[in-house]
C-alpha cells in the first residue's frame, strides 16, 4: 500500500505564516481506480469526524491487503477554525460551508474552497462528516435533499446510520460543499452525528463500520465488515414528519430521555427549572408518539430554544 500526505491548497498569510489544507491518501498497489473521500472539519467546532479519520486510517493500515482502491482523508478543511474551536473561519466571521464552490480568482477563502472542489471532484463517493453544535446531540444520520435522493439513498442505506432524513428542495443551500459536489456528479453524503466540541467514540466507530461497508460496495475493500444497521428513513418533503420541541420559557433544562428513545404522547422528555428559587418552570411533554432522534445537551435555554426532535410514530414504524 502506498501512503502520502499531500497539500491540496496553500495560501500565504502575514508574518511568514501559511494556510495549508492537507489530505492523507492510502492507495493499494493494484488500485482499480475507485476512490472514496472522507471530509470533515469544515466547521471548526465539529470534532466528531476527527476520530473517524483516525480510526479509518488505523484499521486500513492493519489490513493493507484488503484495500483495492484509493481512500483520501481530509481531516481539517478549516484548520484555523479547529485550532480556535470556531465554527467559521476565524477573523472573517465566515461559514466555510456557505462559499462553495469558490473561485480560483477570488479572495483567499474562495480560492481555498475552489481547490478543495477541484481535488475531490470525480471521486466515486464522498462523505461530508459533521457534528451537531454544542447544544444538541444527534443520532448518526444522513441528510439528503430530494434533488439527489435517487442517486444517494442506495449509498446511505449501507452507511450504518440510524436515520436517513430526506428533505425538500426548498431547504437546499446551493453554497454548501455537498450541493456543489453532487451538482458535479460526485455523489456526496452529509453525515450529522454527536455533539459539538466533543468526540462520541461509539458514534465514530459506528460511522467507520459504515465507511467500510460503502468501500466494500464500491469494490475498494475486501476485508470483513460487521453487520450494518437498517436505517429509519423519512421522506420529509413538506416538513410534517418531524415534531420540534422548543422551550416555552427560559431556565435550566434537565434532560430525561436519551437520543433514540421511543416516546409516547404525554411522556416527559425533560423539564426546565429555576435554580434560584428551586421551582419547576415547565415540563417538556411529547405531543405525539414517536422516535426522539435529537436531544438537548447544553442545559441553559432561552424561550424558543430547540430541545429535541421527534420523528412521528407512523413514519418510524413504516420505515422499519
Amino acid at each position: 500500500m502506498k501512503t502520502e500526505v499531500e497539500e491540496i491548497a496553500r495560501t500565504e498569510l502575514p508574518l511568514d505564516e501559511s494556510l495549508v489544507i492537507k489530505k492523507f491518501r492510502m492507495e493499494s498497489e493494484d488500485a482499480n481506480g475507485k476512490r472514496i473521500c472522507v471530509v470533515t472539519g469544515i466547521h471548526g467546532d465539529e470534532l466528531e469526524g476527527q476520530f473517524v479519520c483516525y480510526e479509518l486510517a488505523r484499521r486500513i493500515r492493519e489490513n493493507e491487503a484488503a484495500l483495492g482502491g484509493i481512500v483520501d482523508i481530509y481531516p481539517a478543511m478549516n484548520p484555523f477554525g479547529i485550532d480556535s474551536i470556531t465554527r467559521g473561519i476565524p477573523a472573517f466571521d465566515l461559514d466555510m460551508n456557505r462559499i462553495f464552490p469558490g473561485n480560483r480568482e477570488g479572495d483567499m477563502n474562495e480560492y481555498i474552497v475552489s481547490k478543495m472542489v477541484e481535488d475531490i471532484e470525480g471521486a466515486d463517493l464522498v462523505l461530508d462528516i459533521h457534528a451537531s453544535n454544542i447544544f444538541l446531540t444527534e443520532l448518526p444520520q444522513i441528510r439528503i435533499n430530494e434533488l439527489h435522493r435517487e442517486q444517494l439513498i442506495p449509498y446511505a442505506e449501507k452507511a450504518n446510520v440510524d436515520f436517513i432524513w430526506v428533505h425538500g428542495a426548498s431547504t437546499v443551500l446551493e453554497s454548501t460543499f455537498a450541493y456543489s459536489m453532487n451538482s458535479r456528479n460526485t455523489p456526496t453524503l452529509v453525515v450529522e452525528m454527536g455533539v459539538g466540541m466533543r468526540i462520541t467514540e461509539s458514534y465514530g466507530r459506528q460511522m467507520v463500520e459504515g465507511i467500510f461497508s460503502l468501500m466494500r460496495e464500491l469494490g475498494i475493500w475486501a476485508g470483513n465488515v460487521e453487520e450494518i444497521k437498517t436505517p429509519v428513513i423519512s421522506y420529509d418533503m413538506d416538513g410534517s414528519d418531524v415534531i420540534y420541541l422548543n422551550a416555552p420559557v427560559s431556565g435550566v433544562y434537565i434532560k430525561e430521555k436519551s437520543p433514540g428513545s421511543l416516546v409516547q404522547k404525554g411522556d416527559r422528555v425533560g423539564r426546565i427549572i429555576n435554580p434560584l428559587e428551586g421551582t419547576l418552570l415547565a415540563d417538556i411533554i411529547a405531543p405525539e408518539d414517536g422516535w426522539l432522534f435529537t436531544t438537548r445537551e447544553y442545559p441553559v435555554v432561552e424561550e424558543g430554544s430547540l430541545m429535541g426532535r421527534i420523528l412521528k410514530q407512523e413514519i418510524y414504524e413504516n420505515s422499519r
